[in-house]
């Protein structure tokens, strides 16, 4: 059997919204007005329990009177990939001549005197707070490239020039690395008792260039993935 329509009017009607972050406890409030010549008992009833705090629960509403209801919400540790199934259902009743016992009202109640409406819950996380961890998330990644060249606008001069100078300095370490294999070759054919090969190294040497050592080049790279990540945010 289908319950009897709403006879107070709820605000907000459809759904309770809780603004994050929920480190701490949330509040809504929700407003029962009752539009009616008689009083009206109500009820706030839900799916979690334990996950909220109503306060009134329960009461009665005098003709034309109006209760706010405040929900709060437990602090949790927000997913934004969770939808809330949460759900709050008002339930309401003329008042009875004696209202002494409101245990003994809404347990003799009918069926065909219940009222009631339902709210579904909603968990809005504000878009700063989420790029704000998406900042401290980023601060533990230096070395990833978190904005696009193309995204920098116009007024990032010092960013593209940042930017210019790190993709030289990729330039220059590419360039070493390459010499440095070639001369490690070089090296490796002098060994065997290549003669060419010997004197191409030690005329290397003797212009006073030195081969760049491995660990310099990933230690350059790193330097430069550091900045780089560390300013173009």
């Amino acid at each position: 059997m289908a319950a009897n329509k709403q006879i107070l009017v709820l605000d907000p009607p459809n759904e309770l919204k809780f603004k994050g972050p929920f480190t701490d406890v949330v509040t809504t409030n929700l407003t029962l007005r009752n539009p009616t010549e008689k009083k009206v008992c109500f009820k706030v009833k839900t799916t979690a329990p334990r996950r909220y705090c109503v306060r009134p629960n329960s009461g009665i509403i005098d003709s034309g009177a109006t209760v706010t209801v405040s929900v709060m919400l437990q602090p949790f540790d927000y997913d934004p990939n969770e939808k809330s199934k949460h759900k709050f259902m008002v339930q309401t009743i003329f008042a009875p001549l004696s209202t002494s016992d409101m245990e003994a009202v809404w347990k003799e109640a009918k069926p065909e005197e219940l009222m009631d409406s339902k709210l579904r819950c909603v968990f809005d996380m504000p878009v700063d707070f989420e790029k704000l961890n998406e900042l401290e998330i980023s601060k533990h990644t230096p070395f990833v490239l978190h904005k696009d060249p193309k995204s920098i606008g116009p007024d990032d001069i010092e960013a593209r020039k940042l930017l210019d100078e790190c993709k030289r300095l990729q330039s220059e370490v590419a360039k070493l690395t390459d010499e440095n294999r070639q001369i490690k070759e070089e090296t490796l054919k002098g060994r065997k008792g290549d003669p060419s090969g010997a004197a191409r190294v030690l005329s290397f040497r003797d212009t006073g260039t030195k081969p760049l050592p491995s660990l310099l080049v990933v230690i350059a790279a790193i330097f430069i993935g550091f900045f780089l990540g560390k300013f173009i945010l």
